[in-house]
Protein backbone atom coordinates (compact mmCIF):
# COMPACT_ATOMS: atom_id res chain seq x y z
CA UNK A 1 0.00 0.00 0.00
CA UNK A 2 1.52 3.55 -1.04
CA UNK A 3 0.29 6.23 0.43
CA UNK A 4 1.22 9.86 -0.50
CA UNK A 5 2.67 11.40 2.27
CA UNK A 6 3.79 7.52 3.20
CA UNK A 7 6.85 9.05 4.74
CA UNK A 8 5.28 11.77 7.36
CA UNK A 9 2.72 8.71 8.40
CA UNK A 10 5.70 6.44 9.10
CA UNK A 11 7.57 9.18 10.96
CA UNK A 12 4.00 9.76 13.09
CA UNK A 13 3.66 6.26 13.90
CA UNK A 14 7.85 6.10 14.79
CA UNK A 15 6.77 8.82 17.08
CA UNK A 16 3.61 7.25 18.82
CA UNK A 17 5.79 4.30 19.46
CA UNK A 18 8.41 6.22 21.03
CA UNK A 19 6.13 7.83 23.14
CA UNK A 20 4.59 4.65 23.82
CA UNK A 21 7.71 3.19 24.57
CA UNK A 22 8.25 6.17 27.32
CA UNK A 23 4.61 5.49 28.96
CA UNK A 24 6.08 1.84 29.33
CA UNK A 25 8.78 3.41 31.54
CA UNK A 26 6.44 6.22 32.93
CA UNK A 27 4.00 3.82 34.19
CA UNK A 28 6.55 1.16 35.61
CA UNK A 29 8.06 3.99 37.64
CA UNK A 30 4.43 5.57 39.28
CA UNK A 31 4.18 1.65 39.99
CA UNK A 32 6.94 1.47 41.89
CA UNK A 33 6.73 4.96 43.54
CA UNK A 34 2.64 4.94 44.65
CA UNK A 35 2.12 5.27 48.69
CA UNK A 36 -0.50 5.17 50.65
CA UNK A 37 -4.15 4.05 51.06
CA UNK A 38 -4.53 3.56 47.69
CA UNK A 39 -1.48 1.73 46.77
CA UNK A 40 -2.69 -1.50 45.87
CA UNK A 41 -4.96 0.04 43.22
CA UNK A 42 -3.33 1.94 41.49
CA UNK A 43 -0.10 0.12 41.46
CA UNK A 44 -2.45 -2.03 39.32
CA UNK A 45 -3.58 0.14 37.31
CA UNK A 46 0.10 1.51 36.45
CA UNK A 47 1.05 -1.85 36.03
CA UNK A 48 -2.13 -2.65 33.24
CA UNK A 49 -1.31 1.21 31.39
CA UNK A 50 2.72 -0.09 30.96
CA UNK A 51 1.69 -2.80 29.60
CA UNK A 52 -0.94 -1.49 27.50
CA UNK A 53 1.37 1.27 26.35
CA UNK A 54 3.85 -1.45 25.54
CA UNK A 55 1.45 -3.27 23.06
CA UNK A 56 0.75 0.40 21.38
CA UNK A 57 4.31 0.59 20.90
CA UNK A 58 3.88 -2.69 19.22
CA UNK A 59 0.91 -2.00 16.92
CA UNK A 60 2.22 0.76 16.09
CA UNK A 61 5.90 -0.37 15.08
CA UNK A 62 3.74 -3.45 13.20
CA UNK A 63 2.43 -0.21 11.03
CA UNK A 64 5.99 0.95 10.38
CA UNK A 65 7.25 -1.90 9.05
CA UNK A 66 4.19 -3.35 7.26
CA UNK A 67 4.68 0.38 4.88
CA UNK A 68 8.09 -0.36 4.84
CA UNK A 69 9.63 1.81 6.95
CA UNK A 70 11.84 1.20 10.26
CA UNK A 71 11.01 1.14 13.13
CA UNK A 72 12.99 3.64 16.06
CA UNK A 73 14.74 2.09 19.15
CA UNK A 74 14.53 5.47 20.92
CA UNK A 75 12.19 6.24 23.47
CA UNK A 76 10.60 10.01 24.34
CA UNK A 77 12.36 11.57 27.11
CA UNK A 78 10.71 11.05 30.45
CA UNK A 79 10.95 13.75 32.63
CA UNK A 80 11.66 13.11 36.54
CA UNK A 81 9.32 15.44 38.50
CA UNK A 82 10.26 14.22 41.52
CA UNK A 83 6.42 14.30 42.72
CA UNK A 84 5.26 10.68 43.91
CA UNK A 85 2.08 11.43 45.65
CA UNK A 86 -0.90 9.86 44.24
CA UNK A 87 -2.06 12.83 42.85
CA UNK A 88 1.15 14.33 40.97
CA UNK A 89 1.27 10.55 39.62
CA UNK A 90 -2.03 10.71 38.29
CA UNK A 91 -2.05 14.26 37.05
CA UNK A 92 1.57 13.37 35.33
CA UNK A 93 -0.44 10.53 33.75
CA UNK A 94 -2.94 12.60 32.62
CA UNK A 95 -1.24 14.55 30.71
CA UNK A 96 0.70 11.55 29.34
CA UNK A 97 -2.81 10.73 28.08
CA UNK A 98 -3.37 13.64 26.88
CA UNK A 99 -0.43 14.43 24.76
CA UNK A 100 -1.14 10.43 23.03
CA UNK A 101 -4.56 11.72 21.82
CA UNK A 102 -2.79 14.61 20.20
CA UNK A 103 -0.36 12.16 18.57
CA UNK A 104 -3.17 10.03 17.21
CA UNK A 105 -4.77 12.97 16.00
CA UNK A 106 -1.76 13.81 13.85
CA UNK A 107 -1.95 10.55 12.35
CA UNK A 108 -5.52 10.58 11.36
CA UNK A 109 -4.92 14.04 10.20
CA UNK A 110 -1.67 13.01 8.29
CA UNK A 111 -3.70 9.34 6.63
CA UNK A 112 -6.32 12.14 5.53
CA UNK A 113 -9.08 9.39 4.42
CA UNK A 114 -6.08 7.75 2.43
CA UNK A 115 -6.35 4.43 4.64
CA UNK A 116 -9.45 3.51 6.02
CA UNK A 117 -7.24 0.92 7.96
CA UNK A 118 -4.87 3.31 9.64
CA UNK A 119 -7.49 6.08 10.30
CA UNK A 120 -9.50 3.21 12.02
CA UNK A 121 -6.51 2.34 13.91
CA UNK A 122 -5.93 6.61 14.76
CA UNK A 123 -9.17 6.84 15.87
CA UNK A 124 -9.49 3.63 18.05
CA UNK A 125 -6.22 4.64 19.84
CA UNK A 126 -7.47 8.25 20.40
CA UNK A 127 -10.67 6.70 21.87
CA UNK A 128 -8.64 4.05 24.31
CA UNK A 129 -6.28 6.98 25.29
CA UNK A 130 -9.28 9.29 25.93
CA UNK A 131 -10.88 6.61 28.24
CA UNK A 132 -8.13 6.48 30.08
CA UNK A 133 -8.14 9.66 30.94
CA UNK A 134 -11.78 10.02 31.83
CA UNK A 135 -10.29 7.20 34.65
CA UNK A 136 -7.65 9.20 35.70
CA UNK A 137 -9.99 12.63 36.26
CA UNK A 138 -12.63 9.88 38.08
CA UNK A 139 -10.00 9.07 40.20
CA UNK A 140 -8.35 12.03 41.04
CA UNK A 141 -12.20 13.13 42.29
CA UNK A 142 -11.15 10.82 45.00
CA UNK A 143 -9.06 13.20 46.30
CA UNK A 144 -10.56 16.63 45.43
CA UNK A 145 -11.62 18.36 49.02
Amino acid sequence: MALKNQDKIIDVLNEIMRYELSGVVRYTHYALMVTGRDRLSLTQFFKEQATESLLHAQQAGELVTGLDGHPSLDISIVEESNKHNSVDLLLESAAHEKKAVSLYKELVNEVNGESIYLEEYGREMIKAEEIHNIEIQKMLKDFST
